[in-house]
């Protein structure tokens, strides 16, 4: 019989009710990954966010059902992994770990420590690394394994935006959203990626190179190369210059175009307020507004067999060594300074 592994899939987490709005937007500010200065400066300043945020956010997870569906349909996405990974004969158990509201990883490393880990995969449900998302969930992950002696040798992907299986689950439901498209009307893919502050990227963060390489496989894979088609961020938030095009001027450019936006939500594997906030109601409203004949929005992939797929070849990916490393698909970032397998850190 092989070890016991557990398996951590990280996700951002969001608030399960209205009144965990603000203290998940503390949480979420308070990370030095987020709002790069000192902690005496960036904790008051957190909290002073989170409250001047709070009721409009409020308002925003209101509108999609009182919370966030990020914790359950993550969870349907590890027990999903659970299964296929006992089919194959792998003694498992998948724990979620939140990086800003419940379960977090004190929770998650708690529990396989209990159970018995022998081993531990770590699986960023990010398939294209940031500093921002998948370095802080880890570093936040190997506190949270410390703190209750779970000491196992870990492994697992920084990246893995060109595994098959998760281009070929967005290719299926890019075609499906194709399907949707009026006849006669021209259709504008944008493959929307959570934005990140320029800065960041400037300083090395391999994210958007990650994004862009990802878009390019999907189209590939779903036969429509020759389809107008481009990458665009969403999420601005504050007054620093952030990597564009920007999503939303982009749907309302293709409304005046006369053309469909088809919107791939690429960096989102989960619904959550990005997904059914922004462009479902957002920027929705502003493409249909600008002119636009339709607008159509792929789901995020969340439990298609091919992406759990996926999700399973990164953790056997992971057997027989240890520390980060991006599945075999990937080549590499060019010795991007924020990519883990440089060895050095982004500024």
């Amino acid at each position: 019989m092989g070890q016991r592994l557990g398996v951590v899939l990280f996700n951002l987490g969001g608030p399960d009710t209205l009144d965990a709005v603000e203290p998940f937007l503390k949480n979420l500010f308070s990370d030095p990954a987020i709002i790069r200065a000192p902690g005496f400066v960036r904790l008051p300043l957190a909290w002073f966010i989170a409250r001047r945020r709070r009721d409009y956010a409020r308002s925003i997870y209101a509108s999609i059902g009182g919370g966030s569906p990020i914790v359950r349909e993550t969870q349907a996405q590890a027990d999903a992994l659970e299964v296929l990974l006992k089919a194959d004969g792998i003694e498992a158990r998948v724990v979620i770990a939140m990086r800003y509201w419940k379960p977090r990883a004190s929770e998650a490393a708690q529990v396989l420590k209990a159970w018995g880990a022998e081993r531990i995969a770590l699986v960023p449900l990010y398939p294209q690394f940031s500093t921002t998302t998948t370095a802080s969930s880890v570093a936040d992950w190997a506190q949270a394994a410390a703190s209750v002696g779970l000491s196992g040798p870990a492994a697992g992907a920084c990246c893995y935006p060109l595994n098959e299986g998760f281009i070929a689950a967005y290719a299926d439901l890019l075609r499906q959203g194709l399907a949707q498209v009026p006849a006669g009307r021209v259709p504008h893919i944008l493959f929307s990626a959570h934005g990140l502050p320029e800065k960041i990227v400037l300083a090395g963060d391999p994210y958007a190179m990650q994004v862009e390489a990802s878009a390019r496989a999907i189209a590939e894979a779903a036969g429509v190369t020759a389809v107008d088609s481009r990458v665009t961020y969403q999420s601005r938030v504050g007054p620093l210059k952030w990597i564009g095009p920007d999503t939303d001027e982009e749907v309302k450019a293709a409304g005046k175009a006369g053309l469909v936006p088809v919107v791939v939500p690429l960096s989102f594997v989960s619904e959550h307020s990005e997904t059914l906030y922004e462009l479902d109601q957002i920027y929705r409203a502003a493409a249909l507004a600008a002119g636009a004949p339709a607008y159509i929005r792929v789901p995020a992939i969340g439990t298609h067999p091919r992406f759990i797929g996926a999700l399973a070849d990164v953790v056997r990916g992971s057997l027989g060594r240890s520390g980060l490393a991006p599945d075999s698909a990937w080549t590499g970032c060019g010795g991007a300074r924020g990519c883990p397998c440089t060895g050095r850190e982004a500024a």
